[in-house]
């Protein structure tokens, strides 16, 4: 939450009651959002045509953006962009924009249709409190919960920078832990002038049940996606310490649940971590706690975070071989996450805010393992 009087006018929320209390029609909300996202730097006298209540309350309450980007990281082969973002209250978050083109088939894969796209990592919390060892956010400790309008505002920033058709909540934070506003956002970026298809939004979680049982009556048609990380729960509680609050067979009678609900599959993410849990017994297992489920499991090598984490990465053919059982054996579909940006520590797990240093192959986009 922001600690000025002034808000985001992506407050979705908060705009809306402002605007019912002084009595001007909320349908004039979102053309100013569609003003603001084509107009980087505007005055809200820049904004034609509003009532002249409306420029009055906006000058007094309202910001256009509440963060800024303080500085853009390219990897060297211009597919990944990592955007650190600066909130108004100081803190800073990131945000990651990866680049696909699905026409050419470039950066690997099958040609389709539909031209170039980006997926956009989008943050929900400063931190983590979740702590997993395997993840660099965790070092970080929990700071606070981005509002609406801060989770919006990397859309905007990045929007600016490459269109973006499919959003991925797997930056920083745990998406189910700032849930009020985690909901609110996804019905701004799926409302004009944004309109993000639901079925391109993808909501990551170390399985937070509560939040799991009311997700889909609050956000139906999304994707879930569950950082699993080990088949049974003592391995889980090793390497991601939250999971003892969620033991693994009440988070999969909440994923049964919600999957006879939704008629939805799940996505099941997985980090391979050499010697802890990518040996083919732990694939087996795997495999039989899935087999009643439609998932698609996604195996993730694990990205280095240097004296962070004291994990190794799993050899190629160890990851193969788990695949492997996890296709043929149990008849589960699975894919292995090509790595992005972690040159610019933008890969899976790298995303860390180190104030201190801030200036410092083939490709599978979460649009193509739905089909």
């Amino acid at each position: 939450m922001t600690t000025t009087s002034f808000r985001s006018v992506f407050d979705a929320a908060f705009i809306r009651s402002e605007f019912d209390q002084s009595g001007i029609n909320t349908q004039f909300i979102p053309s100013i959002w569609k003003y603001v996202i084509q107009n980087p730097n505007c005055e809200w006298r820049d904004i034609p045509s509003l009532p002249a209540a409306a420029y009055s309350l906006l000058s007094s309450k309202f910001k256009p953006c509440t963060s800024a980007v303080d500085s853009v990281s390219d990897s060297a082969d211009e597919v990944t962009t990592k955007l650190l973002i600066k909130l108004q209250n100081g803190a800073s978050v990131e945000t990651v924009i990866m680049r696909y083109d699905s026409s050419l088939g470039k950066y690997g894969g099958n040609p389709r249709s539909g031209g170039p796209r980006s997926t956009l990592c989008i943050s929900s919390q400063v931190g983590c409190k979740m702590g997993c060892k395997f993840c660099a956010t965790g070092t970080m400790g929990f700071k606070s919960n981005l509002s609406t309008g801060e989770i919006v505002e990397q859309l905007v920033h990045a929007s600016r920078i490459s269109p973006i058709r499919n959003i991925v909540f797997m930056g920083m934070g745990e998406p189910l832990n700032n849930y009020t506003a985690l909901v609110e956002a996804i019905r701004v970026m799926t409302s004009y002038p944004f309109q993000i298809s639901p079925r391109k939004i993808t909501v990551s979680t170390v399985g937070i049940i509560h939040a799991i049982n009311k997700f889909h009556d609050d956000l139906p048609n999304l994707n879930l996606a569950v950082s699993l990380h080990a088949p049974v729960q003592d391995i889980r509680c090793q390497i991601m310490p939250a999971a003892r609050a969620f033991p693994l067979g009440k988070l999969m009678d909440a994923l049964a649940a919600y999957q006879k609900k939704s008629q939805q599959k799940i996505f099941i993410e997985y980090i391979m971590l050499d010697g802890v849990n990518d040996e083919e017994q732990h694939a087996h297992q795997l495999g039989k706690l899935l087999e009643t489920f439609e998932v698609v499991v996604n195996l993730i090598p694990f990205n280095p975070i240097g004296t962070l984490s004291q994990f190794g990465t799993s050899e190629d053919d160890k990851v193969t071989k788990f695949q492997r059982i996890l296709r043929n054996t149990h008849n589960i579909r699975t894919t292995v996450r090509k790595q992005m940006g972690q040159d610019i520590s933008g890969a899976c797990g790298q995303l860390v805010i180190d104030l201190s240093k801030k200036k410092s192959t083939s490709l599978t986009d979460i649009e193509d393992i739905r089909r």
